[in-house]
């Protein structure tokens, strides 16, 4: 059996790596150092190459961010069952109009529990998938049931920050389903057998807690991210994984257009910012000239990913044409706009306290 998955996962290798737009994708056989570490371990643990993950290989160490973060709270076995973080990873991706990640994990979760009626059958996975969709805006997830003890809260909610997370990223570097470019549609149920297929031998290998916290440095946890406090590892991935995304972001995103997005993030209350973009462009107005295409692209990023198009791409590189640059931005502002969600999350029944107290996330060098 492991010799079967391995020929197969060697096989979609490339079906992956070509999925990637908008930055040069890294190929297996050329990856080095932690890319070649972190794709190694992402098709141990994931089980197949996972395009929303090797995405981020321009910048390594946005990489292993992203990875420490999936890992140690959608793949790693603990007190929540499998089943219960893929109903929250397909709440969170139907909220942020994220295709890729819909089918992807809809896949798992109708393997692992499937639906009756058109409802999820199992009632821990459909109360999760409730509890997501109340908890995606600041103000309405409040005396709603939690369905999950507080110290299973650095699992839940880890997984729905890190899905927040990847898919403001995969809307702007994936295709709409997780096909190379030009396949026929009819492929897709082939695909989606053999990915769940090769998903479900990894999870059977039972990936260790924490082993994979060394590619990146240890780093105090931020007080938005207070929630994951009750588990050790996750709280290490998350620590350790904002610190790298902080520094990305103070290496690629110039200092006023940090600030601008703090200071929308520090209002916005999860919901969308509606069809029209006059409010990117009212909001860039304030910025330098210089600054405003990364304004652009990072405001859109935070709030509304799927609608970043070619032209709004092609104006951040019109100045910062690296790919690390581009990788670095994105990953900066979906990231402080995943901690901004994760930080009103309710975790207690009482439905009077939040994971973080309602704090924005904010890094304490954005003006550094």
């Amino acid at each position: 059996m492991r010799a079967a998955t391995s020929l197969v996962q060697a096989g979609l290798r490339g079906l992956s790596t070509v999925q990637v737009r908008q930055v040069r994708a890294v190929r297996h056989g050329a990856a080095r150092g932690t890319v070649e570490r972190v794709y190694r371990e992402v098709e141990r643990d994931f089980g197949v190459l996972a395009p929303p993950v090797i995405l981020h290989a321009p910048s390594p160490d946005v990489l292993a961010a992203a990875w420490l973060m999936l890992r140690e709270t959608l793949l790693v076995p603990a007190a929540s069952p499998r089943a219960v973080k893929e109903a929250v990873s397909t709440a969170v991706s139907k909220g942020n109009e994220c295709p890729f990640c819909i089918t992807m994990h809809d896949s798992m979760l109708q393997n692992l529990v499937g639906y009756t009626d058109g409802e999820i059958a199992d009632p821990r996975a459909r109360a999760a998938a409730a509890w997501t969709t109340a908890n995606a805006y600041s103000d309405t997830g409040v005396g709603h049931p939690v369905p999950f003890p507080v110290e299973q809260a650095p699992e839940i909610v880890g997984t729905a920050v890190i899905l927040q997370y990847l898919n403001r990223m995969v809307n702007l570097f994936l295709g709409e389903v997780p096909l190379p470019p030009h396949t026929p549609a009819a492929a897709l149920g082939v695909v989606r057998r053999v990915l769940v297929w090769l998903i479900k031998s990894a999870e059977r290998r039972g990936p260790q807690p924490g082993a994979s916290l060394d590619l990146l440095p240890p780093a105090p946890l931020p007080s938005d991210l207070a929630w994951a406090a009750g588990n050790t590892a996750i709280a290490e991935a998350f620590a350790r994984g904002a610190a790298a995304v902080d520094e990305a972001g103070r290496r690629s995103v110039p200092v006023a257009v940090r600030e601008l997005v703090h200071e929308h993030l520090a209002r916005w209350d999860g919901r969308p910012v509606g069809l029209s973009r006059a409010w990117v462009e009212d909001a860039v107005a304030a910025l330098p000239a210089d600054d405003r295409a990364a304004g652009r692209l990072a405001l859109l990023t935070a709030f509304a990913s799927y609608q970043v198009d070619q032209p709004v791409v092609d104006g951040f590189r019109a100045r910062q044409p690296d790919d690390r640059d581009l990788t670095d931005l994105t990953a900066w502002a979906s990231l402080a706009a995943s901690r901004r969600v994760g930080s009103w999350m309710r975790i207690r029944e009482t439905g009077t306290e939040t994971a973080t107290g309602d704090k924005p996330a904010t890094d304490s060098r954005a003006a550094s």
